[in-house]
């Protein structure tokens, strides 16, 4: 049965992208001396589905350079030549030619011919090259010739087709052909019976047929042969006959309907390899389920992030609603409304689960933009002469999709600054007694409700000296005794930089400023600390998400705000002789021998305050980039879930005010941007 393929346009550049995102990583973490058979395999693997799927859409351009891609895959990792740095960075610089035809596809932006031109001719010459056999990488049993120099292949594959246009017919036989010896047998009714001998697997078979049919209408028997003789098993053991489940295949979950099932048990795959062979040249067999005891099924769906965005709004309604609930039904007699009470507190249970399973499905790891920086950090090290070892850890670490593609750019920032002007050269770094290969790590982790992502470097660190100095020509308001975190925030400065002279990749400062206000912007702080000789470390906080938070609920005057909950320390209600007046700086509370300024709110947002005197009213504790202050307000009214909507694109910006919330009443409360506040009060 053949399928209307358009309908996989979207699913087949989604696959692609990650597997060309796939097969940079593995290309960069490659042992050239050594390579890992499986990550060849694997990157082999990645260029044949991108052909197949590129020529089932008619994507003759990219069809093209995958073709040669594949050719000089197929040689390296069946030890027709050996790996080198040039054929690495030769497939590196293919996928950047496939992905920008891949965005030409999809997005429509210009494609540079040239480019493509020069990567396909790339890739012929150094696949025409006459390299030596290297046996080493060969993960699976070679093609065996004869006597007569015939080939031997490890598998006979037996492939029934349902009945296809003659066109779509040739092209499958065409491309199964290249795996090996394709011939065609008689027809079995209304089905094509191919039989192909082969080296290769079932899902490289299933790859090629899967973008013209429905997997379910494929079936597939296997008859694995004995390379150590000369003739042909002939027991049922020795045969291996068994059957494939096309479902199992790496692109079934783009082409297979929902509910389809198939009658076909799965092969018990023997695992064949060089290991496999004892000193007496007999083939020890492995079985699957022996290297992997347990399997278990992993099932996803793709759907389009503005589904989920309104799912997380319509969550985000019903918290509101219950939340109003909570407020009509807070004055009744709970004897005479215990039922109504208790089922409304089992709803605001269930509101809650719901609502952070929900947000679960907005969540992405930090591997996503992790994955991006290895390249970066290759090139970037390669282009400056210097050696840098790049580490990262917590890459399964969750945050918010909106987040996480808001976080990227100040990160790529960060590490570019690292690399320039953080990690000495080579020379400098073994004059001072370091290795030098320079280590540059990223790293994620939970804390609490936020995420914390630290980008650290063993290089020279920050100069305390030429900060203040640049402080000082720059007309900042600094001081020799001030501590080393209030120095290191001066590179955060517009404009404010050390660089003696200014390169095309960065420089540390320059820049920086944006990196803060972006973060900022995310609800973020950011952290640095650093030892001259011994490196720096930039610490990054953020939330986990900007949509639903946890507040506090305290009242000015008429007005109610929204305090989130995770810059709040504690709160007391402070006694006269704890407050003191600073004459024209305002007025500090003191806090167990602690003075923090004191920021009467009413006065931030010019309203009628119930109480003008510190010691009637409420000091609220609250904590931001280390810095500590107390905002005084007239009372508590509770700690409550709200959800956050954006004032700035429905109003405009004001300061002090990060967004805005309905509350159980109907109203709309305004939540305080408290990083804002502390900044003023500074």
């Amino acid at each position: 049965m053949a399928i209307d393929m358009s309908q996989f346009f979207q699913v087949f550049f989604d696959e692609a992208e990650e597997l060309l995102a796939e097969k940079e990583k593995l290309l960069l973490a490659v042992d050239i001396s050594s390579p890992d058979p499986e990550d060849l395999n694997a990157i082999f693997r990645a260029a044949h589905s991108i052909k197949g799927g590129a020529s089932t859409f008619g994507l003759t351009d990219m069809t093209e350079v995958t073709h040669v891609l594949e050719s000089l895959l197929d040689k390296i990792r069946k030890g027709e030549m050996a790996l080198t740095a040039e054929h690495v960075e030769a497939f590196l610089v293919a996928k950047d030619v496939l992905k920008m035809q891949l965005d030409g596809h999809r997005l429509g932006t210009v494609v540079n011919q040239d480019a493509v031109a020069d990567v396909r001719m790339l890739l012929q010459s150094l696949s025409q090259e006459d390299v030596s056999v290297v046996t080493s990488i060969v993960s699976f049993v070679p093609a065996k010739k004869d006597s007569l120099g015939s080939v031997n292949y490890s598998h006979i594959f037996t492939i029934e087709l349902p009945r296809l246009p003659s066109d779509d017919l040739s092209a499958i036989t065409s491309e199964l052909g290249l795996l090996g010896s394709i011939t065609k047998e008689k027809n079995n009714g209304d089905n094509n019976v191919l039989k192909l001998k082969t080296n290769e697997t079932q899902e490289d078979i299933v790859a090629i047929c899967s973008f013209i049919l429905d997997p379910s209408d494929l079936k597939i028997s296997v008859q694995k042969v004995n390379l150590q003789t000369e003739h042909l098993p002939q027991s049922d053991d020795e045969l291996g006959y068994g059957f494939f489940d096309p479902l199992d295949s790496m692109f079934s979950s783009a082409v297979t309907p929902i509910g389809l099932v198939t009658g076909d048990a799965p092969l018990d795959e023997t695992l064949i390899s060089h290991e496999n062979f004892t000193n007496d040249n007999k083939l020890i067999v492995k079985k699957e389920s022996e290297k992997h005891p347990t399997s278990q099924e992993a099932s996803t769906i793709r759907v389009g992030i503005e589904k989920v965005d309104q799912i997380v709004n319509l969550i985000g309604e019903l918290v509101i609603t219950q939340a109003m609930l909570e407020q009509r039904t807070q004055d009744f007699d709970p004897i005479l409304n215990e039922r109504l009470l208790s089922t409304i507190a089992h709803l605001t249970r269930n509101t809650r689960d719901l609502q952070e399973a929900v947000m679960s499905i907005r969540m992405m790891p930090m591997d996503y933009v992790f994955s991006r920086f290895p390249r970066m950090v290759r090139d970037l090290a390669t282009k400056l002469g210097k050696k840098v070892e790049f580490i990262t850890h917590g890459a399964s670490t969750e945050l918010d999709k909106g987040l996480i593609e808001r976080i990227v750019d100040p990160l790529t920032h960060l590490v570019r600054n690292s690399i320039d002007h953080g990690i000495e050269m080579p020379a400098t770094r073994l004059q001072s007694g370091k290795s030098g290969t320079g280590k540059l790590s990223l790293s994620a982790a939970h804390q609490g409700g936020n995420i914390v992502i630290e980008v650290s470097d063993d290089g020279g660190g920050l100069h305390r000296d030429k900060i203040l100095a640049k402080a000082k020509q720059n007309g900042l308001p600094v001081f020799d005794s001030m501590a080393d975190s209030d120095v290191w925030q001066l590179i955060f400065a517009p404009g404010f930089s050390t660089a003696e002279a200014v390169t095309d990749v960065s420089g540390r400062g320059v820049g920086m400023d944006v990196v803060k206000r972006n973060i900022t912007a995310m609800g973020g702080v950011v952290d640095i600390r650093s030892a001259k000789g011994f490196g720096t470390t930039i610490t990054i906080s953020l939330p986990l998400t900007l949509a639903i938070l946890d507040g506090m609920s305290v009242k000015v005057g008429d007005e109610i705000y929204i305090l989130p909950l995770g810059f709040v320390i504690e709160s007391l209600q402070p006694v006269a002789q704890d407050v003191k007046e600073i004459n024209g700086r305002g007025r500090v509370i003191k806090v167990r021998e602690e003075y923090l300024p004191l920021i009467p709110l009413f006065e931030c947002f010019n309203i009628q305050p119930k109480f003008t005197n510190p010691s009637d009213g409420i000091a609220v504790i609250v904590e931001v980039d280390g810095k500590k202050a107390a905002l005084f307000v007239d009372d508590l009214v509770g700690q409550q879930q709200v959800v956050v909507k954006n004032i700035e694109s429905n109003y405009r910006k004001v300061p002090g005010i990060s967004g805005a919330t309905i509350l159980g009443d109907g109203g709309v409360s305004l939540i305080l941007d408290v990083a804002a506040l502390l900044r003023s009060a500074r």
